[in-house]
C-alpha cells in the first residue's frame, strides 16, 4: 500500500490508519503461515526422500547402534563342574563364549552329575550340569548357598544315550544290531550272556552272531546319564527290571567304569563288551537300533528330539523356576530315539556375588540360543532344543538377580 508524500492518508484518500495497522498485522501473519508452511513442505520432501531410499533417520540408526554394542562384558573367573555328557558341548561353549567375552575366564570339570550337584551345593562353583533333575532335599539345600531363594534347573542340551558295543566281526562304525526293550533290560541285568542268544538272534536273522560272553559296562559313579538310561528300560520293560530308579547303577552285574570316557575306553578295549554312554562319545563302536513300535530305530539327534518335544514338563517337581522334562520313553511315535537324555544346568536365581550373577545370566542366555545350540549340535551332535521349550527356559533364567 503506497500513502501519497504532503498529507493524511484521509486527504489524500487513503485508509484510515486503524485499517493500515490491520492490513500490516495481516500481512505479517500471512508471511509468517506461508514461513512455516514452506518450512514444514522442505522438511516433509526430505523424510519422504529419506522413505523412498528405505534409509532409516540418523537418529535412529545411532540409536540402534548404541543399544547393539552396549551390551555388557562379562570378565572374572568362573567354575562349573558335572555332567561328562556335556563335556563336548561345554567346551565348545566355552570358545565360543570367551571369544565373545575374552576376559571371562571359564573352566568346567566333568566330574559326573552327582559330584558336580554336590559341588555345588558347597558354594565352590558358579554352576552344576546334571543329567538328573534336582531332588527335592538338593533344592532344599540349595537354600544355604543361593542367597536368597532356592536353586532351579534348567535343560540346555539334549541328547540321544548311544547303547554301544564292541564285537569283533560285527561291531563298528555306522554298523547296528537290533535289540528291543525287554532284551536290552535282561542283557543288562545279567539274564542274557552271550551274543549268540536266541533273543538277539531272532532280531539280527542276517548277523553272523559269535559264541562270546556278554561283558556288561557301565558306570561306577554317581550319573544322571545312568538314571536317564535305566529310566528307559524300567519304562520299557519293567517286567525284566525291578530295580528302583537311581543314579547308582543297581546290580553286580559286570564292570563299573568312571564317567562316559570311562565307559567307552573299556568297551573299546575288550570283545564283547555293551554299555551305554552320551552318543557324541560312540565314536567307532557299533551302536543298538532300538525297537520303537514295529520298527528299529538307530540314535540320531533328530530322532530324539522327537521325544523330548512329546514329553510334558514334569508339574512334581518342587521349587520355582524349574523347568524339568518328564520323558514318554515309551512312546511308538515314527522314527522317535526313545533313549534320550536331556541335561541340565543347576543355578541359583540371587548370588552373594553380583558379578558370578551377571556372568552365569549371560552364560545361560548364550547357551540356550538359537547359536549357542548349533554350537552344541556341531561339536556334541547333541538336539537343539525347540523354540517353544526355549521361551520357557528364558522365562526362569531372566528371573535371576543380577544386583
Amino acid at each position: 500500500m503506497f500513502m501519497m508524500r504532503g498529507g493524511s492518508p484521509e486527504a489524500q484518500g487513503g485508509f484510515p490508519p486503524d485499517v493500515i495497522s490491520e492490513g500490516f498485522e495481516d500481512m505479517r501473519k500471512n508471511l509468517l503461515v506461508r514461513s512455516i508452511a514452506a518450512v514444514s513442505g522442505v522438511a516433509m520432501l526430505a523424510a519422504l526422500g529419506a522413505c523412498g531410499n528405505n534409509e532409516p533417520a540418523s537418529g535412529s540408526s545411532n540409536a540402534a547402534g548404541k543399544s547393539a554394542s552396549s551390551a555388557e562384558k562379562i570378565s572374572g573367573e568362573f567354575q562349573g563342574a558335572g555332567a561328562s555328557s556335556q563335556q563336548s558341548a561345554v567346551e565348545a561353549w566355552i570358545a565360543s563364549y570367551q571369544a565373545q567375552n575374552p576376559d571371562a575366564k571359564i573352566s568346567y570339570n566333568p566330574s559326573g552329575s552327582g559330584a558336580g550337584v554336590s559341588t555345588f551345593l558347597t558354594g565352590a562353583t558358579a554352576w552344576a550340569g546334571s543329567d538328573a533333575s534336582l531332588s527335592d532335599d538338593e533344592v532344599q539345600q540349595s537354600s544355604k548357598v543361593c542367597a536368597s531363594g532356592t536353586a532351579f534347573d534348567v535343560p540346555v542340551y539334549i541328547s540321544p544315550i548311544a547303547i554301544v558295543f564292541n564285537l569283533k566281526g560285527v561291531s563298528g562304525k555306522d554298523k547296528h544290531l537290533n535289540l528291543d526293550g525287554e532284551t536290552i533290560a535282561k542283557i543288562f541285568d545279567g539274564k542274557i550272556t552271550k551274543w549268540n542268544d536266541d533273543a538277539i538272534k531272532q532280531q539280527n536273522p542276517k548277523v553272523d552272531l559269535p559264541d562270546t560272553a556278554i561283558t556288561v559296562v557301565h558306570r561306577s559313579d554317581k550319573s544322571g546319564t545312568t538314571k536317564n538310561f535305566l529310566s528307559y528300560v524300567k519304562d520299557v520293560a519293567p517286567d525284566n527290571w525291578s530295580y528302583d530308579l537311581s543314579e547308582n547303577w543297581p546290580n553286580e552285574v559286570g564292570q563299573g567304569a568312571k564317567g562316559t570316557d570311562g565307559v567307552i575306553n573299556t568297551v573299546s578295549q575288550a570283545d564283547g563288551t555293551i554299555g551305554y554312554a552320551d552318543a557324541s562319545k560312540a565314536g567307532d563302536l557299533g551302536t543298538v537300533a532300538v525297537k520303537v513300535g514295529e520298527k528299529y530305530v538307530p540314535y540320531s539327534a533328530e530322532a530324539a528330539a522327537k521325544v523330548v518335544d512329546a514329553s510334558p514338563l514334569d508339574d512334581t517337581a518342587k521349587g520355582d523356576n524349574r523347568v524339568v522334562v518328564k520323558l514318554d520313553h515309551a512312546t511308538k511315535a515314527d522314527g522317535a530315539y526313545p533313549v534320550v537324555l536331556v541335561s541340565y544346568d543347576v543355578v541359583c536365581p540371587t548370588y552373594k556375588d553380583a558379578n558370578t550373577a551377571k556372568f552365569v545370566k549371560s552364560w545361560l542366555t548364550y547357551v540356550i540360543s538359537e547359536d549357542g545350540q548349533q554350537v552344541a549340535a556341531d561339536n556334541a551332535g547333541s538336539a537343539p532344543m525347540s523354540d517353544t521349550l526355549r521361551a520357557k527356559v528364558t522365562k526362569s533364567i531372566d528371573a535371576i538377580e543380577t544386583k
